[in-house]
């Protein structure tokens, strides 16, 4: 076994993911001058309304990215003194469970949806029902479709999240430039048809085609999982022996993609991934992970409450609101 071990076994990594729910961790501010767009400003901040009801949808609690969305999220719930509704499916892949919670949700008849939808398409139908029975909805993460959307007349829905097409690119970019020689390099998907797994994709699908001396062997999916992340490994190491280079479309992969390596041996494979969880961090301190994104997850979190909030005072809010991501690698790490 070599001695620089990814600092835990594939089997402690649930474990980890689960004790994540129980601690905290800072939202981090972003880099200036990234051409964002502007997000909420404090001259704009509702004011304490108590007695609104706001529900926030998310995937699963079993990914540390949403447990810190949660967090965001609970923070606007103290500053505006409203009640906040958390619910969550079983897993990332759980369509069906998210569609029941928002059914749910439209016969309580709560004030306003936040969701980062686990598909792009298959939500919008009961989320019609909500904004035809008056209550306001927010999407963050995971982009809904916008010309299904427009078909189904889901309309004016404000959209929260990141340039996941741009910071994927950044990411593969980061391990595509520390090769000289001819080299291989595989992608593990999200969750196929997903418009921020899709982005991820032709992200680091444009970042390996600009050098020539790369070729891109496989593109699958993993699901976002850290399981099917490592059993798809194994399986690429057979396939691909001479695999120099991946990217994966989200850190609980990436976890996997590292075990599977460790286990074969292999320190010459550059992993890069998204997501910038503290286990990734940890990861690239240790040398297993060469880069990852800070998507922002508790502010996504926060605004998606706030913005829910000015929408129900009446407020016109923009279409689209991206937030300036961090390219964490090792000159970085560290930095708070």
């Amino acid at each position: 076994m070599n001695r620089h071990r990814f600092p835990v076994a594939l089997p402690r990594l649930f474990l980890i993911a689960a004790l994540t729910l129980l601690a905290g961790a800072c939202d981090r501010a972003p880099p200036a001058g990234e051409g964002a767009a502007p997000a909420a400003t404090p001259g704009t901040a509702p004011e304490p309304t108590p007695g609104r009801r706001v529900a926030l949808v998310m995937k699963t609690l079993t990914n540390p990215f949403f447990v810190e969305m949660e967090k965001g999220a609970r923070q606007a719930e103290r500053e505006f003194g409203i009640s906040l509704i958390v619910k969550t499916a079983a897993q990332e892949t759980s369509i069906q469970q998210q569609i029941a919670i928002v059914e749910e949700l439209v016969r309580e008849r709560v004030d306003a949806i936040v969701i980062a939808p686990g598909d792009s398409v298959e939500l919008i139908p009961v989320l019609k029902r909500a904004q035809e029975e008056g209550i306001v909805v927010i999407n963050i993460d995971n982009r809904l479709d916008p010309d299904f959307s427009r078909k189904n007349e889901l309309l004016g829905v404000p959209f929260i999240s990141v340039d996941n097409e741009q910071s994927a690119y950044r990411s593969a970019r980061y391990i595509a430039d520390q090769v000289s020689e001819p080299a291989t390099a595989l992608l593990m998907e999200g969750i196929r048809g997903a418009l921020n797994a899709e982005a991820r994709k032709s992200g680091a699908m444009r970042a390996f085609a600009e050098h020539p001396a790369i070729t891109l062997a496989a593109s699958e999916t993993a699901n976002w999982k850290i399981d099917e992340g490592y059993r798809l490994m194994r399986g690429w190491l057979q396939r691909h022996p001479d695999v120099r280079l991946v990217f994966a479309a989200n850190d609980m992969m990436a976890f996997g993609i590292i075990n599977a390596l460790q286990e074969a041996g292999r320190e010459d494979v550059l992993v890069a991934s998204f997501d910038a969880l503290e286990q990734a961090r940890e990861a690239i301190r240790e040398g297993r992970l060469q880069a990852t994104v800070d998507q922002r997850p508790a502010r996504q979190g926060y605004l998606g409450v706030q913005f829910a909030l000015r929408a129900l005072d009446g407020e016109t809010l923009p279409g689209v609101t991206y937030l300036e991501t961090i390219l964490v690698t090792r000159e970085n790490v560290d930095q708070p």
